[in-house]
């Protein structure tokens, strides 16, 4: 009793030293960026600063342009959308990166470019529809709400971007590519992770339970 009693108040010693993670903000990146080019950190954006205000918009920029890669996080597939009850238009939410009919691969019956700012129909060449529509769509989320491991990759790369335009320091652009290198192998593999992909492509709200030897030798 005395060994188990000593592991339970072991355990929550343990629990209560474990220091928490948070993630990262717009004001926490900005100054990540501002210390990888030797530049001092701020304590508030303050875009009235040509340098922060570039800096931040290099960071926004980067953010779309991971995003637009369409991962795990931001990807959502089969989602309904009703057109509006008098115009019968669809319009797309604006923070809408990519979009796709769901299973457009499969089925030809319908495909969807925007014309005017509405859905619009190539194979029924309207832009008008009579019933709800599912599309895949990859979506756009501030940098607060995203994955830590996602938030780090977006500075790293935000950083390399400004060390090349406001630094001439090839070795320093260089070295910062390394650290934008190993942050996007952890996005790919918190992306495997998370998204339990399979070659045979196994659909939401399915299952499959694959061939398993051991339970053959336990029998």
């Amino acid at each position: 009793m005395g060994s188990l009693y000593g592991s339970l108040f072991f355990s929550q010693k343990f629990f209560m030293a474990t220091t928490t993670t948070e993630l990262d903000t717009e004001l926490s990146a900005v100054n990540s960026i501002l210390g990888a080019i030797g530049q001092s950190p701020i304590t508030t954006l303050n875009f009235t600063n040509p340098e922060i205000a570039f800096i931040y918009n290099i960071l926004n920029e980067v953010n779309k342009d991971v995003q637009n890669e369409g991962w795990h996080f931001n990807t959502e597939k089969h989602i309904e959308i009703k057109p509006d009850d008098n115009t019968k238009h669809i319009t797309l939410p604006p923070n809408t990166l990519r979009y796709d009919i769901n299973d457009g691969l499969i089925s030809k019956t319908t495909d969807v470019v925007t014309r005017n700012g509405r859905l619009y129909d190539t194979v029924y060449h309207t832009d008008e529809y009579e019933s709800n529509v599912y599309i895949d769509a990859v979506t756009l989320y501030p940098f607060a709400d995203i994955p830590n491991v996602f938030q780090r990759y977006i500075t790293y790369r935000a950083a390399v971007r400004a060390a090349t335009q406001l630094v001439s320091n090839p070795s320093l652009v260089q070295l910062l590519q390394q650290d934008e290198a190993k942050s996007r192998a952890s996005c790919i593999d918190y992306d495997c992770d998370k998204g339990d992909h399979s070659f045979f492509g196994i659909p939401h709200g399915s299952g499959y339970r694959p061939y398993t030897p051991f339970s053959v030798l336990s029998r």
